[in-house]
């Protein structure tokens, strides 16, 4: 179960709105630990007690570490341990076990069958959120929570629980406290939240038919144009189904209170890799960066460490999106590519003229979505050789001729709202139009603009047409 369906949309939110609003100020975080738990529950029933376990386990090693974190910071050190050593133990095992025993199984000849759990949804999330609240009371940035049901709350917390962003328990800690309504807020939660629906269901799952049916037709059988075609389509596609999830998540955290941060910031207008990674997955990149590549030493003790860091934590990453050796690579590809780019390539690309620059980061992430899209590393392999002409297949054929003349128009909407460029013209239509300037006429121009976008949306969902979650894995 995830935000872009009609049950969501029509009657778990607007119920899940009504009980919150309504409870008295000292329930309300208990009447929303209840609606995120039932929403987890709804979509992993199975799963439900594996997430109160979390949660209880690092409510208590917070405990821990707070108590003996000055005292005896012997004992605080463990309880820190303990805790990055269950929250790991329990994410390699759902997420992992698999993968280690198929790679034993190839690498090794063993025959050990495989467990074939269904993967918790939101595990990498929700885990990553309670081991950087272990860690920060430890460090003494934040206190130790003492109230169950509200750390309980931080950790479930349903918004986000499914698709991010990765939110440090520092950053809505006074949120989770106290809370107050602000028609303002709601509004532009409700307005983000449209705004990540219309990414999810009117572009990703619209430009996500046009991958599946290049994906589909087989390596073996596209022409160059049409495996061009496709990757830049599945690079639309993932960039609009995780942003708009992320959108939603921002959009319904503002309608509870609660302020999270921005997860993405148009990261196909970088101009290198080290950009775009400052652009996608906001949340996760700060992440690595605070808890892993900074620890480790980051780039304060010399040449050998920083690169090695830069690969440990590209590799962790890539790790962290899937449980297969072609995320390990997707993640090191971008280890290479920003190891270069620190060792003088970027020096140079800042030298070139900006389009140049723009079209070697597109270059490049088109190549690793390659990577990242395809499980099998030798068909990966052979869709990349088709990209540049030795696939032996021909430039173009009629089937891409029509696929580019049905979906022409929407990848150039498409890539043009992965720009800041409508934001940009709104601001200057507003500022150079005295009438534009007016609120009301604001106002009326957004209701009819998110209602336009809410009503396509909602059409599109009862129609019950192609909808992937492509994060379900996490």
């Amino acid at each position: 179960m995830v935000f872009s369906s009609l049950t969501f949309l029509f009657f778990f939110l607007p119920l899940a709105l009504i009980f919150y609003y309504i409870s008295p100020r000292k329930l309300k975080n208990l009447v929303l630990l209840g609606v995120s738990l039932f929403f987890y529950a709804w979509g992993e029933p199975i799963y439900i007690m594996l997430m109160i376990f979390s949660a209880l386990t690092d409510y208590l090693h917070g405990r821990i570490i707070g108590r003996y974190r000055e005292q005896r910071p012997l004992y605080a050190k463990l309880g820190l341990l303990s805790s990055l050593l269950v929250n790991l133990a329990v994410l390699s095992f759902f997420k992992y076990a698999d993968f280690l025993v198929d790679s034993m199984n190839s690498i090794i000849g063993t025959t050990i069958a495989p467990l074939d759990l269904p993967l918790p949804i939101g595990i990498s999330f929700y885990t990553f959120q309670t081991m950087s609240y272990a860690i920060d009371v430890y460090r003494g940035t934040v206190r130790p929570q003492k109230n169950i049901i509200t750390f309980a709350l931080y950790v479930s917390l349903f918004p986000q629980l499914i698709a991010g962003p990765i939110v440090r328990y520092e950053m809505i800690e006074k949120e989770l406290m106290n809370r107050t309504f602000q028609l303002g807020q709601f509004a532009d939660g409700v307005r983000i939240f449209i705004i990540g629906l219309g990414k999810k269901v009117l572009l990703a799952n619209t430009i996500g038919q046009l991958w599946a049916n290049i994906e589909s037709q087989g390596v073996s059988d596209i022409t160059v144009s049409a495996a061009w075609l496709g990757i830049i389509a599945f690079a639309f596609q993932i960039y609009f189904d995780f942003s708009g999830y992320s959108d939603m998540a921002i959009g319904l955290g503002k309608m509870f209170g609660f302020s999270f941060p921005k997860n993405f910031n148009y990261p196909y207008i970088a101009k290198s890799a080290s950009e775009f990674w400052r652009r996608w997955h906001i949340s996760l990149g700060s992440w690595f960066r605070d808890y892993v590549y900074i620890p480790l030493g980051g780039n304060r003790k010399g040449q050998f460490v920083l690169y090695r860091n830069l690969f440990i934590v590209w590799g962790l990453t890539g790790l962290w999106h899937g449980a297969s050796w072609n995320y390990v690579l997707w993640g090191l590809y971008f280890g290479v590519l920003i190891g270069l780019e620190r060792a003088g390539l970027l020096k140079w690309l800042e030298k070139l003229p900006r389009v140049v620059q723009h079209g070697y980061l597109l270059l490049v992430i088109l190549f690793s979505w390659v990577l990242f899209v395809f499980e099998d590393i030798g068909e990966g392999i052979r869709y990349a050789q088709v990209m540049v002409g030795l696939g032996g297949r021909p430039l173009y054929n009629t089937a891409f001729l029509y696929d580019l003349y049905t979906n022409g128009v929407l990848l150039c909407i498409a890539g043009l709202l992965s720009t800041p460029l409508f934001t940009q013209l709104w601001k200057r239509c507003v500022e150079r139009s005295e009438i534009m300037q007016k609120e009301w006429v604001q106002t009326g121009l957004q209701v009819v603009f998110f209602g336009v976008i809410l009503t396509l949306s909602t059409a599109y969902l009862v129609d019950d047409a192609f909808n992937p979650f492509l994060y379900f894995r996490f």
